[in-house]
């Protein structure tokens, strides 16, 4: 269990400083429907502490994304994995509860909300209704982004998704999968390379997963060095923190893996200093996001002035410069600056300073530089959460009952994914058999583990055992 300073006190409010004891996370229910979700946000920020000039939400975001499981099957044993160690006794939910639950996210936080279809791995889902599903999200005007392991993700799955409406895909691979003929994360780059070729073309957001663990964290400057390699064609590299939570048997960090740490990783893979810490979304203790244009190998960091920043969130806070085609992005850009001449003193300069201190890159590619975003979101254990960060965060999954905070949703996931739904036309559905019947089931006690009806702990552990 990682203990450091994450539940320390930021400033006054109904969030309060200390851990969840386990009957306070027993009874920890979803968020119900906000009537004004930008306003919600902000309030959130206030009371956890985390509002100021550089905090996104609140400002920009009325929530950083949401998860929708639409399965909790995978094809791979991770040995952190956030599932439970029932999830694969579960059956897939009925699709009609799977468009309850998008029309759901839509009333509660509107249009443009970054929904991640998820799992398990949702490829395992039946692939019409995986069409259909992403064709629902866009139907609602929200921005539907696939995470998945890639191994059925195919580039024809790809180019249907994309068809449907599919806005990202993001691609989970490390170490802790123990995918065969693999060793470390070096002889996993073919495997990105070939994902990359997958996805390329189709109009797609790149996006890689990666978790950061003790055994892989003296190789995240390489990891970060290749996704500078491939910045033409990846997005977004985001990395997690090892924790202790669901079915997964590595536990906690040694102590090894930490926020500092892994940013210095990064630095020294990306051969520049990088500023992680503005602007900030949520928790200050749960993410960290930086910026960087890269050309011709070499990084420029674009969050390194604090005071510029504030500024240009304040001016710009109700664009989405991140889904929008760059000429697009310029224009709203310069319109804006247009009616904020106070900014162009601000502005200017640095602009001049990053361009002649990127003269050079810039030269030897004729102008041409890919934007590359970090992202780095430290999960917490399932024992340790802390009520603050809780009370600020923007990373939700979307249950039966309503949107819950992602680390809280896998501290009792089974809670969740054992609840007997009450579905219109059907009655009510059990998620074991997959079967509807007219009355109520009794409370769904969880399957013994055995081969068949789970997977991950035990078959871990027997994997390990005969290894050692």
């Amino acid at each position: 269990m990682r203990v450091d300073g994450s539940c320390r006190v930021h400033g006054a409010g109904r969030w309060l400083r200390g851990v969840m004891d386990q009957a306070e996370i027993a009874a920890a229910r979803p968020a119900p429907l906000a009537r004004h979700a930008l306003e919600d946000a902000r309030a959130r920020m206030q009371e956890t502490g985390q509002w100021h000039p550089l905090q996104s939400m609140g400002r920009r975001w009325n929530m950083g994304c949401v998860a929708l499981e639409i399965t909790q099957r995978c094809n791979l044993d991770c040995t952190l994995c956030y599932l439970s160690d029932h999830s694969e006794a579960v059956k897939d939910i009925p699709l009609a509860e799977v468009f309850r639950r998008i029309d759901a996210i839509h009333a509660q936080y509107g249009p443009g909300t970054e929904v991640q279809v998820t799992g398990g791995d949702p490829t395992l889902r039946e692939r019409s209704e995986l069409v259909r599903i992403i064709r629902h999200i866009r139907a609602r005007g929200m921005q539907p982004n696939l995470f998945t392991n890639g191994i059925r993700a195919t580039r024809d799955l790809l180019a249907e998704l994309a068809q449907a409406g599919l806005a990202d895909v993001a691609f989970h691979v490390d170490t802790t999968q123990e995918r065969k003929g693999t060793t470390n994360e070096a002889s996993l780059n073919p495997l990105r390379e070939a994902y990359i070729a997958r996805a390329r073309g189709l109009g797609l957001r790149i996006v890689f997963n990666t978790t950061v663990h003790d055994g892989n964290l003296a190789e995240i400057p390489e990891i970060a060095a290749f996704f500078a390699r491939h910045a033409d064609a990846v997005s977004l590299a985001s990395f997690q923190l090892q924790a202790e939570t669901g079915r997964g048997v590595a536990g906690g960090s040694a102590g090894l893996v930490s926020m500092p740490r892994v940013i210095g990783q990064l630095q020294r893979g990306l051969g520049a200093r990088i500023s992680f810490d503005t602007p900030l979304a949520g928790h200050a203790d749960c993410n960290r996001h930086a910026l960087t244009l890269v050309a011709d190998g070499a990084v420029l960091d674009l969050y390194d002035d604090k005071r510029l920043l504030a500024e240009m969130l304040d001016a710009t806070a109700d664009l989405k410069f991140e889904r929008m085609p760059p000429w697009q992005g310029a224009w709203r850009f310069l319109g804006r600056l247009a009616r904020r001449p106070g900014l162009a003193p601000l502005l200017l300069p640095w602009a001049a300073r990053k361009a002649w201190g990127f003269r050079g890159a810039l030269w030897r590619t004729r102008g041409r530089a890919h934007r590359l975003a970090f992202f780095i979101h430290d999960f917490m254990d399932a024992g340790h959460l802390c009520r603050e960060r809780i009370g600020a965060c923007i990373f939700m999954v979307q249950t039966a009952e309503g949107p819950i905070s992602m680390c809280l949703h896998n501290a009792k996931r089974d809670a969740f994914i054992l609840q007997p739904l009450e579905l219109p036309g059907v009655g009510w559905w059990d998620p074991l058999t997959g079967q509807g019947r007219v009355a109520p089931p009794p409370a769904v006690a969880a399957p013994a583990l055995s081969p068949k009806t789970a997977r991950g702990r035990r078959r871990i552990e027997i994997r390990h055992q005969a290894r050692a």
